[in-house]
């Protein structure tokens, strides 16, 4: 958690090649779901309601990782950073932390590949999520009112014991495994203009920009993130890695900081990052499941709310795709977030 500003020779160290992420691809691949491209006419003419833009082919076209093992686009970067790691690392075992989604995969990559995990979560994490780590074969120590709490506690249960610790989202194995998610986007739409990606420590969006950006450097790539769970953008403004207390519905995208390797990739293939309330991303969550019929954790719908709500530019005849990076939704609070959504446009009534 440092606070220390990243030079640009720093940064420039810390930059996930196009070689890594298809070296990551091949051990990813094989371990998981290779999800569906869907897409929605209703979503194409509510964007050409906000914006006056026809979208190509009048879609909107959305990557659909929450249906990914584990329900989100951890198990990419989670199985890479566990492949990755040595015969020693592996017998003593890993420990992370996480608000829920990093610790279901990474607790299912270490089933997987026989490597014991330590889940370490804030105390009020999503039930679901805390039982999809159990399930999945890990322990779970519940710590702290969040992420930032939780890290202590971490710190100490990793030097306890001799853990290696694996990162939720700075790590550039993790990023790299990310990766081959924006490679599945190129193959599925080679034409491609806009891809929107939520962001929270910056892990996926980093993996999916480099991927998008070294194939097919005229993608615009941008980022989506909870107004008071800014990380990332506060990072990229001061030029630094800094701490925030995150507050969002969205808790899967509750980074309490950005990382270094995450800044410098943003910072090199981001178009930029639009932030959004909470009303506005529950809108996403709603208009998925009322229009869509999938179910998206508020996380996973941010991005679908920003292209929604005209939040993202975008240019007539364009080919745009977001990315449902999750779908743990608590079920039995399902009501109360549709209940908090944002009215949607009166184009999909």
């Amino acid at each position: 958690m440092s606070n220390t500003v990243c030079d640009t020779a720093a940064m420039s160290e810390r930059l996930v090649s196009l070689d890594r992420i298809l070296a990551a691809c091949e051990i990813v691949a094989p371990r998981v779901h290779r999800t569906p491209m869907l897409s929605s006419a209703t979503a194409a003419r509510v964007v050409a309601d906000a914006t006056g833009q026809r979208l190509a082919g009048g879609r909107l076209y959305v990557k659909a990782e929450h249906l990914q093992k584990t329900g989100s686009f951890k198990a990419r970067g989670m199985t890479a950073k566990v492949a990755a790691l040595t015969e020693q690392q592996r017998a003593r075992g890993i420990i992370t932390l996480s608000a829920g989604n990093a610790g279901q995969a990474y607790a299912w990559a270490g089933r997987e590949l026989g490597v014991p995990v330590v889940v370490t979560m804030p105390a009020r994490a999503v039930e679901t999520k805390v039982e999809a780590c159990l399930g999945y074969g890990a322990e779970v120590v519940l710590h702290g009112e969040h992420v930032g709490e939780t890290f202590g506690r971490m710190e100490a249960i990793r030097d306890e014991r001799g853990l290696t610790f694996a990162h939720p989202f700075d790590d550039p194995d993790v990023i790299a495994g990310h990766g081959s998610l924006g490679l599945e986007i190129l193959d599925d739409l080679p034409e491609v203009d806009v891809v929107v990606v939520g962001v929270g420590g910056g892990g996926l969006i980093s993996g999916v920009a480099a991927a998008l950006k070294e194939r097919r450097p005229s993608v615009r790539v941008y980022g989506v993130e909870p107004t008071e769970s800014n990380a990332v953008s506060i990072a990229l403004e001061v030029g630094a890695v800094v701490t925030i207390q995150p507050k969002s519905v969205a808790d899967g995208l509750g980074a309490p900081f950005a990382g270094e390797w995450t800044l410098a990739m943003c910072r090199r293939y981001l178009e930029g990052i639009v932030l959004l309330d909470d009303p506005t991303i529950l809108a996403g969550v709603r208009f998925a499941l009322e229009r869509m019929k999938q179910v998206l954790e508020p996380a996973g719908a941010a991005a679908l709310a920003a292209v929604l709500t005209g939040r993202i530019p975008v240019r007539d005849g364009e080919t745009v795709c977001v990315v449902a990076s999750g779908g743990n939704i608590a079920v039995d609070r399902l009501g109360e977030l549709l209940a908090m959504a944002a009215p949607l446009p009166s184009a999909v009534r």
